[in-house]
C-alpha cells in the first residue's frame, strides 16, 4: 500500500524550499491487525537538491532489506513502514526531508492510534531527519546507520528516549567520529544512548550488511516489544552486542 500526500497546499513552497507538486510517499512493508510497535524507515540523500525522489534510486532501494528486515525480526508484532522523501536534499535551512517525517507520523498515528509505540530508522541524511523528529509523541527509540550529523545538531528533542548510531570505520561519506561526539552529547538526555562502530563498513552498508540490518533490527525489537523476539541463531555474537547496548554499554565495536 502507498499513501501519497495529497492534503499540501500549492502555496508551501516558502516554507518546504522545493516544488510544491512533489509529494512524499509513504510504503507499507508489515502490518499485522494488532501491531505492538511501529517502525518508520528512512532512507538517505543529499545535502542539496529539489529533483524527485525515485523509487529505483539507490538511497532508496538500500533501505528495501533492512525494513524487511526488521519486518521480519518483529514476527508479526511489529508495523514497519518505508517513507520515500518528496526530494534528494536536506536543503538547508528548509530541512525538507523534516517535514516529510513529520507527515509519515501523522499519518501512521491515524492508521494505528496514539499509543503504540514507534521507533525510526534512517540512514545518513534520513538518519539525520530520524534524531531530529526523535521527539514525536510516542516515539521510543531511534537508530541512525551511518547518520550524517554537522556540528551543533540539537539533542533536546530526544529526551527520554533510546538512541543508536551505528557506522563503519571506512565511511567516507559521512563521519563516524561526529556520529561517536553525538552520543557523547546525549549523556543525561536520553534513556540510554549508544555508539556502535562496524569495522570495515563503509557509508553504502554493503559491506558487513549483515552487522547493520542485525543491529537495526535487535534494537528497535528489544525497545518496543516486550519480550522481544529471540535472534536467530546464525547471528553469532551480534544478539550478545544488542544485549550490551539495550543494557547500557555506550560505545562498542564490532
Amino acid at each position: 500500500m502507498t499513501t501519497r500526500r495529497d492534503d499540501r497546499s500549492p502555496f508551501e513552497d516558502e516554507r518546504t524550499g522545493r516544488p510544491s507538486l512533489l509529494r512524499p510517499s509513504l510504503h507499507t512493508v508489515a502490518a499485522p491487525p494488532a501491531a505492538e510497535g511501529i517502525v518508520l524507515v528512512l532512507h538517505g540523500g543529499r545535502e542539496r537538491g529539489l529533483s524527485r525522489v525515485r523509487p529505483g534510486q539507490l538511497s532508496v532501494l538500500r533501505m528495501v532489506p533492512i525494513a524487511r528486515r526488521i519486518a521480519a525480526a518483529g514476527s508479526g508484532r511489529l508495523a514497519v513502514s518505508r517513507l520515500q522523501f518528496a526530494v534528494r536534499g536536506w536543503n538547508g535551512a528548509a530541512a525538507s526531508p523534516v517535514a516529510d517525517a513529520e507527515w509519515a507520523i501523522d499519518q501512521i498515528r491515524l492508521r494505528y492510534g496514539p499509543d503504540v509505540p514507534l521507533a525510526l530508522v534512517g540512514h545518513s541524511m534520513g538518519g539525520r531527519t530520524a534524531l531530529r523528529v526523535g521527539g514525536a509523541a510516542g516515539v521510543r527509540s531511534v537508530v541512525g546507520l551511518a547518520p550524517w550529523l554537522p556540528g551543533g545538531e540539537p539533542t533536546g528533542q530526544l529526551r527520554g528516549r533510546r538512541v543508536l548510531l551505528v557506522h563503519g570505520s571506512a565511511d567516507r561519506v559521512t563521519s563516524p567520529r561526529a556520529s561517536a561526539r553525538y552520543v557523547e552529547t546525549l549523556g543525561g538526555v536520553t534513556a540510554g544512548a549508544s555508539f556502535v562502530e562496524v569495522v570495515g563498513g563503509e557509508h553504502t552498508m554493503l559491506r558487513r550488511r549483515e552487522v547493520f540490518e542485525s543491529l537495526a533490527a535487535g534494537f528497535v525489537t528489544g525497545t518496543l516489544l516486550d519480550p522481544a523476539p529471540a535472534a536467530r541463531p546464525s547471528a553469532g555474537p551480534l544478539p550478545d552486542v544488542v544485549q550490551q547496548v539495550l543494557t547500557g554499554s555506550t560505545r562498542l565495536s564490532v
